[in-house]
């Protein structure tokens, strides 16, 4: 979808469909408000008879509207002003643009971001009505292509919304200049975060280690990467056995991807961002129930959503050094996988017994971890979609942060508020490790029923001591299940407005 800025007033500037806010009962925002005294009161009387629901983001569609420019008119509920918040506002936007679809309109006018949730500015309200947006217009629908008979398009299997194809913010013109600026930053964001999801939403059988590998070159051409694969007989030389453990059981060869953006000045430390690539997870010897097996082909979100922010980040030119690591294989039950009781010996040098050969994930990351050692990183964040237990202590709100690093914590708490992508910290204390005790190796990969949330990054840490780290479990957000399943992007937003105060952090000290 094509996103643009225009300034003026609502009933005046023309579209195919002009969206407003309406505030529970019937209070009308400044847009709607235009274009019902240019109407003589039309969308108060509708509004008097009750036809829209009090419901944030229900909508009522309304055609020739007297006096005004635009073909249809798009009301959208907001609830009660006094409840308005960024979760409100994100719900609007996202209604708006789903009704929007179905009116057959080309583009449309969207008002809504005229109406600002406490504290926030015209940036926020823009950056996250772009994200929104895209995130209500995106369709994963590359396998509905032709019916067999016709050869052609089923349109009876096609919504209305393919019709939509650009959307304007309408602002002030006093804040058009900083609406421009944000708009272009929540363009890259929601594009990151699309490419995150298509990755995601890819079968298993297609979405191998070696298409991950692919996706990161033509990414790196596309974009002026640096990027280099490392396979199996390379990895075999450097020692990386914990991630080769993993990949024994499959025909699909591991592969190691390191794609580096340099946008900050020569020397300059990189910030590194780790993701977990396991194209398909089906619990190796330790099967996984049958039951919804097949969404483990999301347990590769992690290193989809670190491709997304790479992408992102060389868009708006960051003046940031960012190194991407990730390490992809798929965890198969094949007769040369991994038995549990086998003990290995990661990149470390650390010995590892593998209990549980469904807790792979963190076998792969560890050697990415120790890897980013050589890099002299400013900071490492590795981003997994690592444990069920995460799933059971937070639900599908919110990511879990892990880190020692309490500068580090308060950066990506704020990153998440501001992108609504939000994490919670969770304890990392030594208590814990003394769950990961073996008796036979210098660790077990799993530390038993409880905290596991919290023993999976214990174990993490144990290779990421020579550097600032942080752990993003993104189990329960990466993706949706049920009848809308699919990736839903994050934590693209997250990292991405990281990086942004990151950049802004450099372009400070350099103005200084």
């Amino acid at each position: 979808m094509e996103f643009s800025i225009k300034s003026g007033a609502s009933g005046k500037l023309r579209s195919a469909c002009v969206i407003v806010g309406v505030f529970t009962p019937h209070k009308l925002t400044d847009a709607a408000k235009a274009l019902d005294e240019a109407a003589q009161g039309y969308l108060s009387g509708i509004l008097r008879r009750g036809d829209l629901a009090a419901k944030v983001g229900a909508t009522l569609l309304l055609h020739h509207v007297p006096e005004v420019a635009s073909a249809r008119v798009l009301l959208v509920s907001l609830g009660k002003e006094a409840d308005f918040r960024e979760k409100q506002y994100g719900e609007a936007i996202k209604a708006a643009v789903r009704a929007a679809q179905d009116t057959g309109a080309a583009d449309a006018l969207c008002c809504l971001s005229e109406v600002a949730p406490p504290g926030r500015d015209i940036g926020w309200r823009v950056r996250q009505a772009a994200l929104a947006a895209s995130e209500a217009a995106y369709r994963f629908d590359v396998y509905k292509k032709q019916t067999e008979q016709t050869g052609k398009d089923d349109k009876k299997s096609r919504k209305p919304g393919s019709v939509l194809k650009k959307l304007a913010f309408c602002v002030e013109a006093g804040e058009r200049p900083a609406a421009e600026a944000a708009l272009q930053e929540g363009q890259a964001m929601a594009a990151g975060a699309s490419f995150a999801r298509d990755l995601g939403n890819q079968p298993g059988n297609v979405c191998t280690p070696a298409y991950l590998a692919a996706s990161a070159r033509t990414l790196a051409k596309e974009f002026g990467l640096d990027c280099q694969v490392l396979e199996q007989k390379k990895l075999e030389k450097l020692g990386m056995r914990a991630l080769l453990a993993v990949a024994q059981g499959s025909r699909e060869p591991p592969q190691f991807i390191i794609l580096r953006y340099e946008g900050g000045k020569s020397g300059e430390k990189p910030l590194v961002l780790v993701g977990k690539g396991i194209t398909f997870d089906s619990g190796g010897i330790s099967l996984k129930p049958a039951a919804d097996m097949d969404e483990m082909k999301y347990d590769m979100c992690g290193a989809a959503a670190v491709l997304g922010v790479m992408r992102t980040a060389a868009t708006l030119a960051l003046p940031l050094n960012l190194i991407a690591l990730i390490p992809a294989c798929e965890n198969m039950p094949d007769g040369r996988a991994t038995r549990p009781g086998d003990i290995v010996t990661s990149l470390s040098g650390q010995t590892i017994e593998i209990l549980n050969t469904d807790a792979e994930g963190r076998l792969i990351l560890c050697d990415a971890l120790a890897y980013a050692e050589r890099f002299a990183p400013e900071a490492v964040i590795d981003v997994a979609t690592l444990t069920g237990a995460c799933v059971v202590a937070l639900g599908h709100v919110a990511s879990g942060l892990f880190t020692g690093e309490e500068a580090l914590a308060r950066e990506l708490l704020q990153a998440g508020e501001d992108a609504q992508d939000r994490v919670w910290r969770l304890p990392l204390w030594d208590d814990y490790q003394e769950l990961l005790k073996s008796p036979f190796a210098d660790m077990t990969n799993t530390g038993g029923r409880y905290g596991g949330a919290i023993t999976a990054a214990c174990f993490l840490s144990r290779f990421a001591k020579k550097y600032p780290w942080a752990h993003l479990d993104i189990a329960g957000t990466a993706w949706k299940s049920g009848a809308g399943k699919g990736a839903t992007g994050r934590p693209v937003a997250l990292l991405a407005h990281f990086l942004l105060a990151r950049a802004q952090q450099q372009r400070e000290r350099g103005g200084a």
